[in-house]
């Protein structure tokens, strides 16, 4: 449970940034026009598509999965962190921070709606990954009784999006993107770990059976 709540830890801190702090940014670049603050809600349906499509994929299709969970957190990994790469790129660094009227600084490339809005589908998608597979994860170890380890899952999960809201209006972009980067290298190296001992849990209970 110690490994996983890393895993939990960090699927807080970008529940925070998806559904909080990444929308501010949007809404606060000037350079995106008249349209910035009808992109906040478009981004937030983008978000939800990647979850339902991620969801429906990683959910309902596990159980004919033989490659077990690591694939599905790999792949969260990886494109959550294309994400994090084109947001930097795409995002001022005072976007999280800038006042009411918004900022005109430049990102290291041309600020795009479209760049904005895919990314809003990733951090959508990687996050569905995540939340499958680590309720997946949760469901098989504490099968005989799952209800404490849910319960300490949503207090590691809130407690960490709590953190995250706090700092976010302090940490320039880059910043925060960075230490979502670190998290989730981390969280998805446990998350690994644990998926392995699963594994030889599974294999130890066929070898009794077939005794």
């Amino acid at each position: 449970m110690l490994l996983l709540s890393i895993t939990t830890a960090y699927t807080g801190l970008e529940l925070t940034f998806f559904s909080g702090v990444y929308g501010t940014c949007i809404g606060a670049v000037n350079k995106f026009g008249a349209e910035e603050k009808s992109l906040i809600g478009l981004s937030g349906i983008f978000i939800g598509i990647g979850e339902i499509l991620g969801g429906s994929l990683f959910g309902l299709l596990s159980k004919n999965n033989r490659f077990g969970r690591n694939p599905v957190v790999l792949l969260g990994t990886l494109v959550h962190f294309v994400a994090f790469y084109l947001i930097f790129l795409n995002m001022p660094g005072d976007a999280p921070i800038a006042p009411l009227e918004g900022t005109d600084s430049s990102a290291y490339i041309k600020s795009s709606k479209e760049v904005a809005i895919f990314c809003s589908f990733l951090l959508g998608l990687g996050d569905s990954c995540f939340n499958t597979q680590l309720l997946s994860m949760l469901g098989f170890l504490y099968a005989e009784d799952s209800a404490p380890a849910f319960a300490v899952f949503k207090f590691v999960q809130s407690i960490c999006a709590a953190v995250a809201f706090f700092y976010s209006n302090y940490l320039l972009l880059h910043w925060q993107l960075l230490l979502m980067v670190v998290f989730g290298f981390f969280g998805t190296v446990s998350f690994f770990a644990v998926e392995w001992e699963a594994a030889a849990i599974v294999a130890r209970g066929s070898d009794y059976r077939s005794i």
